[in-house]
């Protein structure tokens, strides 16, 4: 199964756009966003994916409520933990406990964002994502991440 990882897209609605049709014509089946999103607007454009998505609240995100009606209850607090494809995935914001988390060895994938810079890393059986910002207000740089969970194989994609 191959997934799409966002974040910090900070109502940049162009390069948000970029980020769906690029999720959608590589055929990504599930999209999983790392935080700051900032306003609710934004979660319209994730009604054009082709796939089922999560994401949860950054440090950014305003109005908590509002976003998560808008998103049809798809975002959650911090950390969040779930299976897919039989893969423990953990998706966390900040990076603090990244380290750990991966040290532990108790999830394949540690997803976070709040950095604003694209990282791949595997520790021992576990592999850590951060897809960088697809907004580019930070950096100009403008980052998702597709990963595949059969074979746990990250990319960055530059949109």
């Amino acid at each position: 199964m191959l997934i799409g990882i966002i974040s910090d897209t900070h109502d940049n609605q162009i390069q948000t756009k970029k980020a769906i049709e690029a999720f959608n014509k590589r055929g990504i089946e599930y999209v999983i966003h790392a935080g700051d999103y900032t306003s609710p607007f934004t979660l319209k454009l994730f009604k054009e994916l082709n796939c089922r998505y999560v994401g949860i609240f950054g440090n950014n995100d305003g109005d908590k409520l509002l976003l998560l009606e808008k998103s049809e209850g798809n975002i959650y607090n911090q950390p969040y933990k779930f299976t897919l494809e039989n893969r423990k995935i953990i998706v966390l914001h900040e990076h603090h406990l990244v380290d750990d988390l991966a040290d532990s060895g108790h999830f394949d994938l540690i997803i976070y964002g709040h950095t604003h810079e694209a990282f791949l890393k595997r520790v021992k059986n576990t592999l850590i994502v951060n897809p960088g910002e697809a907004g580019a207000w930070l950096y100009g740089r403008s980052t998702v991440a597709i990963v595949d969970l059969k074979n746990m194989e990250a990319e960055i994609i530059e949109l």
